[in-house]
């Protein structure tokens, strides 16, 4: 397989960085902490400005109309800048399925609000039953068995839960699904239900990708800063080996990601596989770099002021988003021994 990003991918990357240099700062990320809403209006318009919450919609809707490849390198950078905003449950996950959804006269009016940054959508389902930022979302699609079933906010109950990372809202979701609430249901629900989880797991492995970059950047950072005995504390054997360590976890995470993204979007039979692959491979990555930032920054590191604390909380939140590791590792043992029977 030949797979290399365009010009185009670089740079429309590239316009999300820098939007969100300006409109994500660690200052602002930790004012959500204390916000009892991790949703900025004005950051999640200009989002989808730049065509990122509408990249996947059809063009029928409003949309670029584009696939999963195109949103890799940009859904990198809302990691790399510890975005607050459920860009992946909205963007990645709930636009697929709502586009996948029979009743286009229900669907595309959603699709279209989405692509212009007008609402948040929410996603509960095996095995991410938390759904993320449920107080913002206008809409929440839920799965109940073979299920789906599309609420507005006004019609569930959602209760607040405690979560590791202050910048993201858990909320446990309950509704009372009916005839009128199903938008989706038998094997055309399993379907959906089974890509949705596939594409969460994706948008997590890349945010992942995104905040591995971000600590070992912030560790070499002050790497360069500190001096002990008269000198940087990275110009020592142990530091440079620690850190590039770290470094060559995140280049040997990011073509298996690629692999899966590619997966996703030609909808190949090794999608859930190669999806498992790539959460489990991010999120070692990330955890590697979190541990090693860490003990880069020696004490200072545990600190509530020191910006690494950021980065941090949202590496371990994501390492169980969208199914644990063991959940995930479970799927890659499966997909490996039935081929392995396959064979025989």
């Amino acid at each position: 397989m030949h797979f290399a990003f365009d010009d185009e991918h670089l740079r429309f990357r590239d316009s999300v960085r820098g939007v969100l240099d300006r409109l994500c700062t660690p200052a602002a990320v930790r004012r959500v902490w204390e916000d009892p809403h991790a949703h900025d209006a004005g950051r999640w318009r200009a989002l989808a400005e730049l065509g990122l919450l509408g990249l996947l919609v059809p063009e029928r809707a409003g949309g670029l109309g584009l696939d999963e490849v195109a949103l890799v390198l940009a859904l990198e950078e809302t990691g790399r800048a510890a975005l607050p905003e459920a860009v992946v449950d909205t963007a990645l996950v709930a636009v697929p399925l709502l586009a996948g959804l029979e009743d286009r006269a229900f669907a595309d009016p959603w699709l279209g609000r989405i692509a212009a940054g007008e609402v948040v959508v929410g996603v509960g389902c095996p095995p991410n039953p938390w759904v993320a930022h449920a107080d913002v979302a206008e809409l929440l699609l839920l799965v109940d068995r073979d299920e789906i079933h599309a609420l507005p906010r006004a019609e569930v109950r959602s209760e607040p839960l405690p979560h590791l990372d202050g910048a993201q809202r858990l909320f446990r979701v309950t509704s009372a699904p009916s005839a009128r609430t199903r938008v989706a249901a038998g094997a055309h629900g399993r379907r959906l239900h089974a890509a949705a989880v596939d594409r969460g797991a994706l948008g997590t492995a890349v945010q992942l990708l995104g905040v591995a970059a971000r600590l070992i950047d912030e560790a070499v950072r002050y790497a360069r800063q500190r001096e002990q005995f008269g000198r940087a504390i990275g110009g020592f054997q142990a530091i440079k080996h620690m850190l590039a360590n770290a470094q060559v976890r995140l280049e040997f995470a990011r073509p298996v990601v690629y692999r899966a993204a590619f997966g996703v979007a030609r909808d190949l039979s090794t999608r859930g596989r190669d999806v498992s692959h790539a959460k489990l491979v991010t999120a070692d990555a990330a955890t590697f770099a979190a541990r090693t930032a860490l003990q880069v920054h020696g004490a200072i590191g545990y600190t509530w002021e020191v910006d690494l604390h950021v980065w941090m909380k949202r590496a371990w939140a994501l390492e169980t988003a969208w199914g644990t590791s063991s959940w995930h590792r479970g799927r890659v043992a499966s997909a490996v021994l039935d081929s392995q029977e396959d064979a025989s």
